[in-house]
């Protein structure tokens, strides 16, 4: 991995400097034998959900007996995490065997002087997952894009389906500053007469027609059938309904379980299929020293509103609230702070390693300005402890705002206290 991880990567990084074409990645995979096109695919996008849906309609398609791989980003623990074949994390072996390849070829494009000499570690980790599913024999692949669509890693792929789950103000120094512009980002997963599903504009608090009209245009000017799930309420809600009609129309494609039926929402009504596509980091339920304790990454103000609506009602979840707050430089800190005004006047700010990220003391500074009581506490576990602590017998936590603030306390949570707190805890990213 140190190899690996000497590349460039986006994710941690200053993004002022992204690349402007696909050329890297295209390079990279033929000299790999474009393994991408050893299987079928789903390709999901959006700004909020789409780590959920990818879930959701990649247990569906399991639950049909298919061999499914799901491939997802950011990981909260573990690389391992972003490559999913059958229900298991890929094994490090054969995640290890796909990085070499990938590295091989981009050596290969370095003493060769073409694009793929310039392939980042998202472009590496890409390739490396298609390397190792094409390896593992999957059928169907339900990948998900890592930051915007258009100039994405994984949007070399010849989707069979095109997915779209929401559209929020996200990413803006890379994706622009209107939700227009962003849904232009995100629109360019579509194909040549490939068909789409979309939810953006369907959400019941989403009163912004743009969005929906630039996707809709797209659609049109590359002969894509474009399906609406109509209205859609709950976060959990609608991530569930938007699976649900991906399968339908993959069943009316023509697209099959091993019993020979259309796939199609009825695989996604048994329990124990929707409980398999829960997600580390989204909507996560723990209890920790006896309090109950909520981790979910959400790292724009309507997807923090939604979570707090999700939660709202719950049972164990009744006393104040007492947020853990960590955010990346380009997020809305000031919006996200208004979403939580009304459900908790004191929380703590922390921050997490990379850069990339608000100091401890700045973010705690502007939640005062907006009337929170704030404190600064700039080790993300003792500021864990410190919530904890002030959260007592009747309050639970909220880590939120990056998903990397949950990976670094997840690994310091208690073995002994199991993640779930309740069986019906939901997914929402």
């Amino acid at each position: 991995m140190e190899r690996l991880d000497e590349r460039i990567n986006w994710e941690r990084t200053d993004r002022g400097a992204m690349r402007v074409d696909l050329g890297p990645m295209v390079d990279l995979v033929k000299r790999l034998g474009n393994p991408q096109e050893a299987f079928r695919a789903v390709h999901v996008g959006g700004s909020k959900g789409k780590g959920s849906v990818a879930a959701l309609i990649a247990g569906g398609l399991g639950a049909a007996g298919l061999r499914v791989g799901r491939y997802a980003s950011p990981h909260v623990e573990r690389v391992n995490e972003r490559l999913v074949i059958d229900g298991e994390e890929i094994a490090d072996d054969a995640l290890a065997h796909g990085i070499e390849k990938a590295l091989e070829a981009q050596a290969a494009a370095q003493a060769e002087q073409t694009p793929a000499a310039a392939a980042t570690w998202f472009d590496l980790v890409t390739a490396a997952a298609f390397v190792a599913m094409e390896s593992a024999g999957v059928s169907v692949a339900v990948v998900e894009v890592g930051l915007g669509g258009r100039l994405d890693s994984t949007n070399i792929l010849k989707p069979d389906l095109c997915v779209l789950t929401r559209i929020d103000l996200e990413h803006t120094d890379v994706l622009g500053g209107t939700r227009e512009a962003i849904a232009g980002e995100k629109a360019g997963i579509l194909k040549r007469g490939r068909p789409c599903v979309s939810a953006v504009g369907c959400w019941r608090a989403d009163t912004d027609p743009g969005p929906a009209r630039v996707i809709a245009e797209r659609a049109r000017e590359l002969g894509c059938e474009l399906s609406s799930t109509g209205p859609l309420e709950g976060l959990v809600e609608g991530n569930e309904k938007l699976a649900e009609k991906c399968l339908d129309v993959l069943g009316g494609m023509g697209l099959e379980g091993t019993d020979g039926q259309p796939v199609g929402a009825h695989l996604l009504v048994p329990e124990p299929v929707r409980l398999g596509a829960r997600l580390a980091g989204r909507l996560e339920k723990r209890r920790q020293e006896g309090v109950p304790l909520v981790l979910d990454g959400a790292h724009v103000p309507t997807s923090l509103t939604a979570v707090l609506e999700a939660l709202r009602g719950d049972p164990d979840l009744s006393g104040p609230c007492q947020p853990v707050l960590s955010l990346a430089r380009d997020k809305d800190a000031r919006g996200l702070l208004k979403a939580l005004e009304g459900h908790a006047d004191r929380l703590i700010c922390t921050s997490v390693e990379g850069g990339r990220h608000w100091l401890a003391d700045e973010l705690a500074g502007l939640a005062r300005e907006l009337g929170f009581e704030a404190l600064a506490e700039p080790d993300a576990s003792e500021a864990l402890a410190q919530a904890m602590a002030r959260a007592g017998a009747d309050g639970w936590v909220l880590v939120t705002g990056s998903l990397y603030l949950v990976g670094a306390l997840r690994t310091s949570l208690t073995p002994q206290d199991p993640p779930p707190c309740s069986p019906s805890a939901p997914t929402s990213s």
